[in-house]
């Protein structure tokens, strides 16, 4: 078969180091069962459609960074909705049985229901439909959840860090009022767009406060709350250590007023610890990426808004799939490819922080939050 060297070549976005992959002279067909090197299967992909966002959240995208001058990614170097499509369908003859959609926000992507329509229709190799998802902060919601619910969207994620509109409004940088994420929130359990999780990304000093409050507000509903650890993903939202708040003090601050107890989780791999009230009132998650890596079972990929493959949200390095799928290429040659790469995956960088942190490698860039998708 034909094969292409894995030097780094220059794309649209030279900010992030990316090669294009080996195809192998010789692979066996998918077997929906592709397994890297610390034997975690590929189940979820996560697939950014834009690189831009109406809000200037600080642990994503701070507006000092991303501003008026910022240069987003011209249209044409964005995947278009055929090879997203045909890079899923390959993604899931190796055994991805999830799909979620993100960004930056995903709905600011034009005609987004198409695309979600044409995701809807694969089918897994034991003839099951994918858990179609997209991750969202809630702005414009309540527009699209009628045409995303009938284009075959199973759920959704939103982001809400306050209750509080002032705080709210302060996070998000962009004045936005929490009142029309509510009306999102509300408008996609209306329509069947569930069961909805909530995430809440929680910073010390900043909305910790809003803790309790949140978990009230969800309390007594069929939606999940989950907290999670503000995060070190990129480099420009100045992150630090003390900023983060444990997930263990999260909890203790929900059990002082509504008890709690430790729920099973629901399947290898979720990110997501799982709590609920013990009067039965609802449950809540926390993500505890920081204090507690779970790196160990780990099965997702990513794949940019520009094509490329990063095969771990902290990933200084990708894989240009967009030159494969714009190249002479057939999906037999691209699918080798894939498993190619998963079978070399050996990410655990939860597991390494405090090493890796106090070692970087000298001329890599980490990948940015709003590029890549949570």
């Amino acid at each position: 078969m034909r094969g292409m060297s894995d030097k780094v070549i220059p794309l649209a976005d030279h900010r992030y180091a990316a090669t294009v992959p080996v195809i192998p002279a010789f692979a066996a067909p998918a077997s929906g069962r592709a397994l890297d090197r610390l034997d975690r299967p590929l189940r979820d992909l996560r697939i950014s459609v834009t690189d831009r966002c109406n809000f200037r959240c600080g642990y994503c995208m701070p507006k000092e960074v991303f501003d008026k001058n910022y240069q987003f990614l011209p249209h044409s170097s964005l995947l278009s909705f055929e090879e997203i499509e045909r890079v899923a369908r390959l993604f899931v003859s190796h055994g991805v049985h999830k799909i979620r959609l993100t960004g930056g926000e995903p709905l600011l992507r034009k005609n987004l229901e198409v695309l979600v329509e044409m995701l809807a229709k694969l089918r897994t190799p034991e003839g099951e439909a994918l858990d179609l998802t997209l991750t969202t902060n809630g702005s414009v919601l309540a527009k699209k959840v009628h045409a995303l619910k009938d284009a075959g969207l199973k759920r959704v994620t939103v982001s809400l860090d306050a209750l509080d509109d002032a705080i709210f409004r302060r996070m998000n940088d962009a004045d936005f009022p929490v009142a029309d994420v509510l009306r999102g929130i509300e408008a996609a359990e209306r329509v069947g767009l569930g069961p909805i999780k909530v995430n809440m990304v929680v910073q010390r000093g900043t909305n910790d406060h809003e803790i309790v409050s949140m978990a009230r507000h969800f309390k007594g509903t069929p939606i999940v709350l989950r907290f999670i650890e503000y995060m070190d993903v990129g480099a420009t939202n100045g992150w630090r250590m003390d900023e983060v708040m444990p997930s263990s003090e999260v909890l203790a601050r929900i059990a002082q007023t509504f008890p709690i107890e430790a729920m099973a989780s629901n399947d290898v791999g979720e990110t997501a610890a799982r709590w609920r009230y013990r009067d039965g009132s609802g449950e809540i998650g926390v993500i505890s990426s920081v204090t507690q890596a779970f790196c160990h079972d780990c099965n997702r990929a990513r794949l940019s808004t520009e094509g490329k493959l990063f095969l771990c949200l902290f990933a200084t390095h990708g894989h240009d799939l967009r030159a494969l799928l714009r190249g002479n290429f057939s999906d037999p040659q691209i699918s080798a490819a894939i498993s190619h790469i998963w079978q070399g995956r050996d990410d655990r960088y939860s597991e390494l922080r405090g090493e890796l942190q106090a070692a970087p490698v000298p001329g890599e860039r980490r990948v940015e939050m709003h590029y890549i998708g949570g």
